[in-house]
């Protein structure tokens, strides 16, 4: 049970492997969420492109900016 409510399921777009961290891309919808996690996490929760996954947000803020 995670306590952070918002939750989405979604897809396993994409996974590009770094040689310590892993970005990976969840579809969710039209929408993508993008998550940078460690290498061993992706390999400990055997991620493939394709799974089904919950993305799992939670943040105290979320800041994008553009001049």
């Amino acid at each position: 049970m995670l306590s952070a409510r918002n939750q989405f399921k979604g897809t396993v777009k994409s996974i590009k492997l770094g040689s310590v961290m892993a970005e990976v891309v969840v579809a969710v919808g039209d929408l993508e969420f993008v998550s940078a996690i460690t290498r061993g996490s992706v390999e400990g929760l055997n991620l493939k492109v394709g799974d089904e996954v919950l993305a799992v947000v939670k943040a105290t803020e979320v800041m994008v900016a553009k001049d």
